[in-house]
C-alpha cells in the first residue's frame, strides 16, 4: 500500500539537492554527475529507499540511482539522505516508462526491481515492471553483460515474470522460491521495508537474477 499524499512533498522534492530534477539532460553522462567512472546501478520503484540507501552505504565503489514516481514515498528516501548523506546515491522522480529517455544505451550496469506493483488485472500486464515490454526497455539501457535482480512476495507476479523471460529474449541465472532459506543468496542481501515485513510474517520471498 502506498502512502497517502503528504502536503508539501512535491515542493520539498523540487528543492532537494539529492534529486536530479532534469534527468533527461544526464542521459549518457551520469558518470560526470558522480564525478567518477564507477559502475551505475539503478533501482526502479525504490519506495522509501531503504534498499538502495543500504546498498549505496555498503558499496561505495558503485554509483546508485533510485527511481520513484510517487512523491510521498520519495520524500522518505530524501529524509534518509538528510540524516545520512551518501555521495554515491541520487534520486529521480519519474515514471519507469520513460527510462530510455534518461539513460543511454549500455549506460547501466545493474537493475533492481523490488516488490513492484503487481497490477493484478490482465489488461494491465504491460504495466508490470518485469513484463516483456519493460524488459525491452531495460535491454536498451543495460550493458550487454549486465544483470537484473527482482524480488517479490507475490507468487502470481513472480510466475508471470518468469514466463516473460523467454519471449523477451532473457534467461535466468538464478531462480529461488524461498530466498531467505538460501544461505548463499542471503550473503549481502539488503532487505526492503516490504521484505522485512513479509518475511517476518513467514511469507516466502521470491527472487530471480536474469541476463540476456
Amino acid at each position: 500500500m502506498r502512502l497517502r499524499n503528504i502536503t508539501g512533498s512535491r515542493e520539498n522534492i523540487a528543492e532537494s539537492q539529492y534529486v536530479v530534477h532534469e534527468p533527461a539532460q544526464m542521459k549518457g553522462n551520469w558518470k560526470a554527475l558522480f564525478e567518477n567512472d564507477h559502475p551505475i546501478h539503478i533501482e526502479i520503484g525504490m519506495g522509501k529507499g531503504q534498499f538502495i540507501h543500504g546498498m549505496a552505504k555498503a558499496h561505495p565503489e558503485i554509483n546508485y540511482v533510485g527511481i520513484e514516481k510517487y512523491s510521498s514515498v520519495l520524500l522518505r528516501a530524501i529524509q534518509k539522505m538528510e540524516v545520512e548523506e551518501l555521495p554515491n546515491l541520487c534520486f529521480i522522480r519519474m515514471d519507469a516508462e520513460e527510462i530510455t529517455d534518461v539513460f543511454a544505451e549500455g549506460e547501466v550496469d545493474q537493475i533492481y526491481l523490488n516488490f513492484s506493483d503487481p497490477w493484478p488485472k490482465d489488461r494491465h500486464a504491460k504495466r508490470r515492471l518485469p513484463s516483456r515490454q519493460f524488459l525491452a526497455r531495460y535491454d536498451q539501457i543495460l550493458k550487454k553483460d549486465g544483470k537484473l535482480e527482482f524480488k517479490t512476495d507475490n507468487r502470481g507476479l513472480f510466475d508471470f515474470a518468469v514466463e516473460e523471460l523467454e519471449p523477451a529474449g532473457w534467461r535466468a541465472d538464478v531462480i529461488t522460491y524461498d530466498l531467505h532459506s538460501d544461505a548463499e543468496l542471503m550473503v549481502g542481501n539488503i532487505m526492503t521495508e516490504y521484505e522485512e515485513k513479509f518475511s517476518s510474517q513467514g511469507n516466502p520471498i521470491y527472487k530471480y537474477i536474469i541476463c540476456r
